[in-house]
């Protein structure tokens, strides 16, 4: 039995991955547990026909029914959509158990990557990716996100790193494990919901075109993952000051009530959403649309650059 054989990939998405059509993977614990219903649904909705707008076929990534499901259904993500906090958070860890029992599980960014590849896809787009937590000195709580990004070949769109994170922590991380941390447009890492965090990306990039010459000579090369940082539409973005007092109250509120591991993240989103009175949720919409058009821009400038690849004339011996 191989990986495949653990793989339920879509009609639509096998069909456009045999064509070397652009392909764009999505994850779904945004659709569990990153924000409640109906707003998780139509947001899902929504991510997939802005990937489809922007020239490119979404793969919505999940454990169901005793398999890795990359090509969600509409009646697939409605089910997700439902289930919420009730269904599972599969990371790396938790995959072989949940093929096993068969549970409906929302796939985190490690183990969307790593499904992704396993199908063929290498570009994906999330919200921001998991990192170092704050306090991790004591703890030592920080995301699988991280590793499987020095290990997988897939670029990875987001909007930076979640800021209820310790983002200087994080990019040390990253920096350590050899994944480059492209800028799109920015030479500033973007915190989520703000657009700066002060801190330096390692390379800024203009466009889905360069964008994807980088990463496909970083895959050529065997190396890792990309980390491609697209800061929140400006529109949309929150003032980094104030949403910093809310994550502070929103860790404080944790802690008082022992919330700590996989259940963290979903906590402090939650409870920030309730303190900005819906404005990070509205927010958090925005920059995964967003980064879902980017995303669907790379993968379209990939697929044009190997097509382009396979046309150029062979030279005489």
């Amino acid at each position: 039995m191989s990986i495949k054989d653990h793989l339920s990939i879509s009609s639509e998405v096998r069909k456009a991955l045999a064509a070397s059509r652009p392909v764009v993977a999505l994850e779904s614990t945004i659709i569990t547990h990153g924000m409640p219903y109906p707003q998780n649904l139509g947001m899902a909705q929504r991510v997939e026909a802005v990937v489809r707008r922007s020239g490119a076929v979404p793969a919505t990534i999940a454990i169901m029914d005793g398999k890795l499901r990359v090509g969600a259904k509409a009646d697939d993500l409605e089910r997700l959509a439902k289930a919420g906090g009730k269904a599972a958070k599969a990371s790396r860890r938790d995959v072989a158990a949940l093929l096993v029992s068969g549970d409906v599980a929302g796939t985190t960014v490690a183990t969307t990557m790593m499904a992704a590849a396993w199908a063929g896809i290498r570009v994906f787009a999330t919200g921001g990716i998991g990192g170092v937590h704050r306090g991790a000195e004591t703890t030592f709580d920080i995301s699988a996100d991280l590793e499987e990004l020095r290990r997988t070949q897939v670029a990875v769109v987001c909007a930076g790193a979640k800021s209820i994170l310790d983002i200087p922590k994080t990019l040390e991380t990253l920096e350590t494990k050899g994944v480059p941390v492209l800028g799109y447009k920015t030479a500033d890492f973007p915190a989520f919901w703000a657009r700066q965090s002060g801190q330096k990306v390692d390379h800024r990039i203009e466009s889905a075109k360069q964008a994807a010459k980088v990463i496909a000579l970083q895959f050529e090369l065997g190396l890792g993952g990309v980390l491609v940082a697209n800061p929140i539409p400006e529109s949309h973005a929150l003032d980094a000051r104030e949403i910093e007092a809310r994550i502070e109250e929103a860790i404080r509120g944790a802690e008082a009530e022992g919330v700590s591991r996989k259940d963290l993240t979903p906590f402090l989103l939650k409870r920030i959403v309730e303190l900005t009175g819906g404005k990070s949720l509205v927010a958090n919409i925005a920059l995964v649309e967003n980064n879902a058009a980017v995303a669907a821009e790379i993968a379209v400038a990939l697929s044009q650059l190997g097509a382009k690849r396979k046309a150029k004339p062979k030279a005489r011996a």
